[in-house]
């Protein structure tokens, strides 16, 4: 849910934060108070490409951000991985945009820097946009068909090919690769066969590597190690060491527990001090012994070290690597044994698979095409409020010729406003109002399944009025139990319908044009007026009656 927005001289614009909450919100005002200023600061954070001529005039820069919160984050913290961006704190979301005159343009999403891609791909994620020249998602056939597995609860069975789908197109790769491969020379195949054998030689965990590395560390420093540890051992324990000093000390202390009883805690601390300074004295001492040597063992331990060292600078430096490249070498030693018998078996392999992947798929069709069906009828009910009394609705499946990530199929929603008409795919339907109420028709259908959080509608009620505007009202109020919905309209009816209203204006003060937008959901009589000014006269009485009425209902 969109929670805050904070606009600063974009457009005619000076500076508005604003507050959303969820639900239907009504934008409104007169024709060309700048309403389309709210929409252009949403779809700059949806990632839209801008020019520098939105920057308000004397302005440096103009700056948008806004907040939103994810009851769950799941979904959009995977984008954020997958984008390498911060992930999302307590549900949180920060977008920030700012185009400068004389600057690079700046995008941070969560505190860190982000590129215009990685914004268009999270605007996917949280608004969709419905009207003219915006980038309407439910246009774009894979999200079609995206849907239409919602509507037909298809998520399972699509999951299921997809996973038969990567199995056949994985063996394809590997045979294909396969293929491609010549049979090593005889000298190679030697040299890949020491290498396998050195790897086997040593033990490739992390564990092993890191005692291996600190042995050849010992070994390789132990006379100044040894040096080291007999000096403090003397240090501790040898003639001129400070044992002997503590051991006098002690004695004094136990004369002094003789004279006063009460020290005798302190003289046993003391004491303790000397045992515990023996001991380390001892244990520096045989740290000495411990770092010598045996001839052979030395030996090995150079002999596996430089394996190590060799085997590292080879494959990658860690052990990861080189046990990745370990396997690699016994493949390609295994494939070299029998390379025509393993092509035969991953042919068998590739052609059982391609099976499976269709069998699954043309289960999955099935299910579209029932769901195709009942979403048709359903959507041209949902669209006939709307204006719509003679309209044709259709949800195509069409054949595609290669197995895709989707299917064997692909989806497009097509729709004719008048009878007689031939359907045309969404984009293509002339009037941008009448695609805008296809849309609130289709997310009527789709609300429980379409989990967008924040829908944009604009012009939605072109070209209606009367009774099917408040229809509009009815469909957008009906979203806006699911979704948080945002309309910017002309009609009273679909105003009043609203949870929520914001009121744009526009004012001239010394020679200066400046847009403001403020909320009037706590100031009734507010409301009143500006549904009675769209009605025709926010002075006149039947438009106040009026626009008090609408709100009522």
């Amino acid at each position: 849910m969109l929670q805050s927005l904070r606009i600063r001289n974009l457009a005619l614009l000076e500076e508005v934060t604003l507050d959303f909450e969820d639900g239907f919100t009504a934008v409104t005002g007169e024709t060309g108070a700048g309403k389309s200023i709210l929409l252009g600061a949403l779809s700059l954070l949806a990632g839209s490409r801008a020019e520098k001529t939105v920057i308000r005039q004397g302005a440096a820069a103009c700056e948008v951000e806004a907040a939103l919160f994810f009851a769950d984050a799941g979904k959009i913290n995977s984008a954020l991985a997958s984008l390498d961006l911060p992930a999302c704190e307590e549900g949180m979301l920060v977008l920030k945009r700012s185009l400068s005159r004389d600057k690079a343009p700046k995008i941070t999403v969560n505190g860190g820097l982000a590129t215009l891609g990685a914004l268009q791909s999270l605007g996917e994620q949280w608004i969709d946009f419905h009207g003219p020249a915006e980038p309407r998602r439910l246009l774009k056939e894979a999200a079609q068909l995206e849907l239409l597995d919602l509507f037909g609860r298809a998520s399972a069975r699509l999951a299921a090919y997809q996973e038969a789908f990567r199995a056949w197109r994985s063996l394809l790769a590997e045979r294909a690769r396969l293929a491609a491969e010549t049979r090593l020379p005889e000298d190679q195949i030697q040299f890949l066969e020491n290498q396998l054998m050195r790897m086997e030689q040593l033990e490739l965990t992390v564990e092993a590597v890191e005692s291996l590395e600190r042995d050849f560390q010992r070994m390789s420093r132990a006379q100044e190690l040894i040096e080291l540890s007999r000096t403090l051992a003397a240090g501790i324990a040898g003639d001129d060491g400070v044992l002997g000093r503590v051991a006098q000390l002690v004695r004094e202390a136990r004369q002094l527990e003789a004279l006063d009883p009460a020290s005798k805690m302190l003289a046993d601390r003391l004491s303790c001090v000397s045992v515990e300074l023996a001991d380390l004295g001892a244990e520096l001492a045989g740290l000495g012994q411990d770092l010598v040597f045996e001839p052979e063992q030395a030996e090995s331990l150079q002999t596996r070290m430089n394996a190590w060292l060799e085997l590292s600078r080879r494959h990658g430096g860690n052990v990861r690597a080189v046990c990745a490249a370990r396997e690699d070498i016994r493949r390609r030693l295994e494939i070299q044994g029998d390379i025509e018998g393993t092509l035969a078996r991953l042919d068998r392999q590739v052609v059982e698979a391609e099976k499976e992947a269709r069998q699954r798929a043309e289960s999955l069709r099935l299910v579209r095409e029932k769901a195709a069906r009942e979403l048709a009828r359903t959507g041209a009910k949902a669209i006939e409020p709307l204006g719509f009394r003679k309209s044709d609705l259709q949800v195509r499946l069409t054949s595609v010729s290669e197995l895709g990530p989707s299917g064997d199929c692909a989806c497009e929603f097509l729709f004719s406003p008048n009878p007689g008409e031939a359907p045309l795919p969404l984009g293509r339907i002339a009037s941008s109002g009448e695609l805008a109420r296809v849309m609130l028709a289709l997310k009527t259908v789709l609300a429980d399944l379409d989990d967008i959080p924040v829908l944009v509608f604009d012009e939605v009620d072109a070209n209606v009025g009367g009774e099917i505007g408040g229809v509009v009202g009815e469909k957008l109020a009906a979203v806006g139990s699911r979704h948080q919905v945002l309309c910017v309209t002309h009609l009273p009816q679909v105003a009043a319908r609203a949870a929520h209203h914001l009121v744009v204006t526009k004012e001239q003060t010394d020679g200066r044009t400046t847009v403001l937008i403020e909320s009037i959901d706590g100031d009734p009589k507010a409301r009143i007026g500006e549904l009675a000014r769209m009605l025709g006269d926010r002075s006149a009485k039947s438009a106040l009656a009026h626009a008090e009425e609408l709100l009522k209902r």
